[in-house]
């Protein structure tokens, strides 16, 4: 029975990634430790190597249409990176399976819900308007907000500083490079234009997801068996969610979103 229920609730994460963009981990974590009983260091370690490969196949189809900033990339995985090896090696000399660790893991993933609703609920009131496009001399449409000036930061420290921030949050929680990630991008880089500010906060993530996954592999955190049905379920999912982002209110479905997570957050701080 459980078989079934995690291939339908990949399926249903991948629609809701699908229809909003909002991070997989905020959502699959809290359901593994909620709805499945699984221990929280094997669901963030779980989820971690799910969302690497469900961002994967978001960042190639991103890629092809020439979306994704690579230099805003570059300078978010050179903070996270590192962030997240050092984290991980901290975690590997603590042991991840420890009852302080396990409580650390739920109250910093409640902590990292509450600020996952917070932008979410921002996004969903402050959402820009798409930007103009233009076409190139063959008729296509050229990517926008290219130039120098939209992908610099604020100040250069300021992507390589959150960027290790969101990478030790994320290796501990598997929350972090969604929702939070793009609300610290359009600050950073407020020229650059919405649809490549998703792309360089899914783009970043695969490397940053994939590291901490194997890292956690390396622990013993992952459920392999878990993750393929988690993955059967969310693949189609996400399709359907990317063809139906069109015909649903996405500020309704964001703001009820934002109460979710918000809920969730509050119930594993209270633990």
């Amino acid at each position: 029975m459980h078989d079934i229920g995690f291939v339908i609730a990949g399926f249903a994460v991948g629609l809701i990634v699908g229809l909003t963009g909002v991070g997989g981990g905020s959502l699959m974590t809290p359901i593994l430790i909620f709805f499945f009983g699984v221990k929280p260091y094997m669901a963030v370690g779980t989820d971690l190597l799910f969302a690497a490969f469900t961002k994967a196949g978001g960042t190639v189809s991103l890629m092809k249409k020439r979306l994704v900033p690579w230099k805003v990339v570059g300078q978010l995985c050179s903070g996270s990176i590192p962030a997240s090896l050092i984290t991980l090696y901290v975690l590997h000399s603590v042991g991840p399976a420890g009852a302080e660790v396990q409580k650390l893991m739920t109250t910093t993933l409640g902590c990292a819900l509450l600020l996952t609703a917070a932008a979410t609920l921002f996004k969903a009131v402050r959402m820009r308007k798409p930007p103009v496009r233009v076409m190139n001399s063959q008729g296509a449409v050229a990517p926008v907000g290219e130039s120098d000036a939209a992908m610099r930061a604020r100040h250069w420290s300021l992507p390589v500083l959150f960027g290790a921030l969101i990478g030790s949050l994320v290796t501990i929680t598997s929350v972090g490079a969604g929702a939070i990630g793009v609300t610290v991008l359009l600050v950073l880089f407020p020229l650059l234009p919405l649809p490549r500010i998703i792309a360089a906060d899914i783009a970043y993530a695969v490397p940053l997801t994939l590291v901490a996954g194997l890292g956690h592999a390396s622990l013993g955190s992952v459920d392999w068996e878990l993750l393929l049905k988690l993955l059967a379920g969310s693949l189609p999912g996400i399709w359907i969610g990317a063809q139906l982002i069109h015909k649903t209110p996405e500020r309704v479905v964001r703001s009820l979103l934002a109460l979710l997570l918000a809920y969730a957050g509050t119930k594993l701080i209270a633990v």
